[in-house]
């Protein structure tokens, strides 16, 4: 599609990290978009969604908002289902009614992580906590729901401007601590959000539809991005390996949840820039940490 001057409903625009990053790359790439935030909208409520559509009239609805917080879905098991698997075949249905594109983004969280190679498209679902669960079950109703343009991006370890994130935690961290302990033992693919937002744009151009995987390129370990992090921030700080079981969680992660970027770069041509070139981007430009010439 055109994205160029067209009006694109953002869920999750307002105030959501990818949400806010989806935003920004419509109005630089000459939409219109129309974020919106639950206070806007019940994305549960299909007679609100309509209303809504109406009101706006969008010629995209692109669904960036979700229940994320992953240790506390495990207690509030109804509200992370109604928002991550019962919304979105509901906004896709709405989407259908006015032929228009449905964008989805789900997790990584939704694979077991017991593979020791990355995550393609195909691979099946094994999620076992409640928000992996509830994830996968989203992708499920879309697909079961069968809206031939539909399009379901799955994103992981997600960083960048606009709301905190695990980066921005680490490094505030170091201002008062010599030394800090992150876990080691579970691999994943850091992806920032403007990079997300950007590429999303690319796949739209080209009419993508069906499941992609977005992330910057490269692997690494909740340790490993942490300690790149610090270094680039110029912090004195210490980062300690340690394993999952000193940290024990209420969700078990997995442990292994790299995903491949393969069909993304196969349908656009394009391959995402490896995660530490966006993470230095992140720490010099964003956050305005470290020194720029010597990292």
């Amino acid at each position: 599609m055109r994205i160029a001057d067209s009006r694109v409903m953002v869920l999750g625009g307002r105030t959501g990290l990818l949400g806010q990053a989806l935003t920004l790359a419509l109005s630089r790439a000459g939409s219109t978009p129309i974020p919106l935030s639950s206070k806007d909208c019940d994305i549960v409520d299909p007679i609100s969604v309509s209303r809504l559509l109406d009101r706006k009239d969008p010629d995209l609805l692109i669904n960036a908002a979700a229940y994320t917080q992953v240790d506390l879905a495990e207690d509030q098991e109804e509200l992370a289902f109604a928002l991550n698997a019962t919304a979105p075949p509901l906004l896709a249905a709405e989407a259908a009614k006015r032929s228009i594109p449905f964008v989805h983004y789900s997790t990584d969280f939704v694979f077991k992580g017991d593979k020791r190679e990355p995550y393609t498209v195909y691979d099946e679902p094994g999620a076992f906590s409640v928000y992996g669960i509830s994830k996968a079950q989203g992708e499920r109703g879309l697909l079961t729901l069968g809206y031939e343009k539909t399009l379901i991006i799955r994103i992981a370890w997600l960083f960048g401007p606009g709301r905190t994130n695990f980066v921005e935690k680490i490094l505030k961290l170091c201002e008062t601590r010599d030394t800090l302990t992150v876990v080691d033992d579970q691999t994943g693919s850091p992806s920032y959000a403007p990079d997300v937002a950007e590429n999303t744009l690319r796949l739209l151009e080209r009419e993508a539809t069906g499941i992609y995987h977005l992330a910057n390129t490269g692997k690494t370990t909740w340790h490993g991005l942490a300690a790149a992090a610090v270094k680039l921030a110029g912090s004195g700080c210490s980062v300690e390996p340690v394993p999952s079981s000193a940290y024990p969680t209420k969700a078990t992660r997995p442990a292994y949840s790299v995903l491949d970027l393969s069909r993304f770069t196969k349908k656009s041509g394009i391959t995402p820039r490896h995660w530490r070139d966006a993470l230095r981007d992140y720490v010099h430009n964003e956050l305005k940490k470290g020194n720029p010439a010597t990292s």
